[in-house]
């Protein structure tokens, strides 16, 4: 995996914050008489979240610009019972040579669709499809590539930050508080990979998992709902929680606006949401952003692609080791978190990368 650290991935989020509003990518990519190989993101959910979706749509928008492909957008909404006919209809529609879709609900889609177009090729990001054809997959997917992200090494340094944080009792406003919390989008094993790694990482730096908080959005849209994202937060920084880290999507937007009505602290997850949040009291409140670097697997699948070079019919899972997670420190970083925690925050994780030291997992 190549490495795209958080420089590159500030340099990109201006350009990612105007591209994602309009909802869409290069609208009339699906001409092959252009030659260019052509990909079609299908997000369920939308575009807008300024974390995950946006990242796979930065990486592409990347790829279409400076590799060569076209690009084609397509966004199913908050309403799963419209995910699998979406499905059907953009696999069936002959305006792409690759389908990219992401998260563990897209699995199942494609790995019935995958067969069915033995002549296209198929990346799922942040899941894997069944290889072994027991469920779906009848051809065992030999057109899926899959990459899948060690989120819970990503989650071990968070948590060893926020314990470090209040410990130190670095956070200006929030000195006298010794609790976190998590916001979960649903209880799934991606979700409790994060807060596995975060408990664990907690730990190492000396706190009690007792002082971290942890509830889940749940409900029907528990990646795509701000407003229970914010109920939840609003409620934990009314516990004494000093920081709070959403790992919900759309849902986490709430976190912040709650963040910077209490005066407390968030992390960002998957994107540097300190740089793709627009409003000054929320993008404040952000200590670092946990990068998952989507776009970036999505970016290099692209570049292997060209090479011939994707491992169809496998999924990979990357991690700190090849900087497919990791966390942001920039000048704003560094202006919240004293130098012996960064220091120590960097020691944890070459001690991550060189495989010194291993982090539990849900999976």
């Amino acid at each position: 995996m190549r490495s795209y650290g958080p420089g590159a991935a500030a340099v990109v989020a201006g350009m990612l914050v105007l591209s994602a509003c309009g909802g869409s990518g290069s609208d009339d990519s699906g001409e092959a008489s252009s030659g260019k190989p052509r990909i079609k993101l299908v997000v369920n959910g939308g575009l807008g979240d300024k974390s995950f979706f946006d990242s796979a749509y930065e990486g592409l928008k990347r790829a279409e610009g400076e590799l060569g492909y076209e690009l084609k957008v397509v966004e199913l909404g908050q309403d799963r019972t419209k995910w699998e006919p979406g499905f059907e209809d953009a696999a069936a529609a002959d305006d792409y040579d690759i389908l990219a879709a992401g998260t563990f609900d897209v699995t199942d889609y494609i790995g019935e669709l995958a067969p069915q177009y033995p002549d296209k090729k198929f990346w799922v990001f942040d899941s894997a499809v069944d290889y072994t054809g027991k469920n779906g997959c009848s051809n065992k997917c030999e057109n899926v590539y899959s990459v899948t992200f060690k989120q819970n090494e990503g989650g071990y340094l968070a948590g060893f930050l926020a314990e470090k944080l209040v410990a130190e009792k670095a956070l200006k406003g929030a000195e006298s508080l010794n609790k976190v919390g998590v916001v979960g989008g649903v209880k799934i094993p991606v979700i409790e990979d994060f807060i596995v790694g975060f408990k664990a990482g907690f730990k190492a730096a000396g706190g009690k998992n007792s002082d971290v908080l942890t509830q889940y959005v749940g409900g029907d849209k528990p990646f795509g709902d701000p407003a229970k994202g914010k109920e939840i937060s609003t409620a934990m920084y009314g516990q004494g929680a000093a920081l709070v880290w959403p790992v919900a999507g759309l849902s986490g937007l709430g976190t912040f606006e709650s963040a910077a009505k209490a005066g407390r602290y968030t992390f960002g997850v998957d994107s540097d949401q300190y740089r793709t949040l627009t409003d000054n009291a929320q993008k404040n409140t952000v200590v670092t952003s946990i990068l998952k670097n989507v776009g970036n697997a999505l970016y290099q699948a692209a570049e292997d692609d060209k090479k011939d070079a994707v491992k169809y019919g496998a999924v990979e899972s990357v991690g700190l080791a090849e900087d497919a997670v990791g966390y942001v420190d920039d000048t704003h970083f560094q202006e919240i978190v004293p130098e012996k925690i960064r220091t120590e925050l960097q020691e944890a994780a070459d001690r991550v990368k060189s495989g010194s030291l291993t982090v539990p997992s849900a999976f």
